[in-house]
């Protein structure tokens, strides 16, 4: 009788086991270059699009809430105010996008990827936040030359082929 019990948990152990490696290897995940033009499309909309709206919009609100208020350029007021908008630029980009168009931005979308959780399900909102916060570590750019960046790791998500 117990000869019987453990094979049956081992046989039950190994179908998990099997049903996880089914599960991973469901998925391909996205070459070094995918995911290197994913960043270069995603920063350059960052940059000269969301950068130049997010930057007229703290102008405008800093403008009307304090007129008096002027920042020298070149000075580092001024260097801390243009930092501190794009991380706003970067915390809404990834946020909205990976969010609200499930897993995608622009750069995935044109690359054909998706981000989504290691157990295949899409990203929940607590996903998007940590993968985009894990973002803002520094040299974390350097670890996208692996399969899996630190923001994937972290976050127990991955970038896949999505066709």
């Amino acid at each position: 009788m117990e000869y019987q019990q453990t094979e049956n948990t081992q046989n039950a152990s190994s179908n998990l086991l099997g049903d996880e490696a089914a599960l991973i290897n469901e998925y391909e995940y996205a070459s070094t270059g995918q995911r290197f033009l994913n960043f270069l499309i995603d920063n350059l909309v960052m940059n000269y699009g969301l950068s130049y709206l997010t930057g007229y919009a703290v102008g405008i609100t800093i403008t009307v809430l304090n007129p008096d208020f002027y920042v020298e350029k070149g000075s580092a007021s001024f260097y801390l105010l243009i930092y501190m908008i794009s991380i706003l630029d970067y915390l809404l980009y990834y946020i909205l996008s990976e969010k609200l168009f499930n897993g995608y931005t622009l750069g995935k979308l044109i690359t054909g990827t998706k981000a989504i959780r290691e157990d295949g399900d899409q990203l929940t909102l607590k996903d998007v936040l940590i993968r985009t916060v894990c973002r803002l570590v520094p040299f974390e750019t350097l670890s996208g030359f692996k399969i899996r960046p630190w923001h994937d790791e972290w976050s127990k998500t991955m970038v896949v082929k999505s066709r």
